[in-house]
């Protein structure tokens, strides 16, 4: 699993860039999500299991339009 950084903007699969703002804890499973923000209007707030927003995807998928190896990853543009 790749690591996660909080406070840093990070990039999808799809090309869209969301900014993660902290790694936060299920109160009652003690699941690990992520709660990140979409840095396009209307700036949605998200939260995923950290396990789906850092897992690997088909770098061949049709819609991967960044040829990521991870469904997001850290963005250094």
């Amino acid at each position: 699993m790749n690591k996660i950084e909080e406070m840093r903007p990070y990039r999808h699969f799809k090309g869209n860039l969301y900014y993660v703002h902290n790694i936060v804890i299920h109160t009652e499973t003690r699941e690990e999500l992520v709660s990140y923000q979409a840095l396009y209007p209307p700036y949605k707030m998200y939260v995923r299991p950290i396990q789906m927003f850092s897992e690997e995807i088909d770098i061949n998928r049709e819609d991967n339009i960044t040829n990521q190896k991870y469904r997001f990853e850290l963005y250094k543009g």
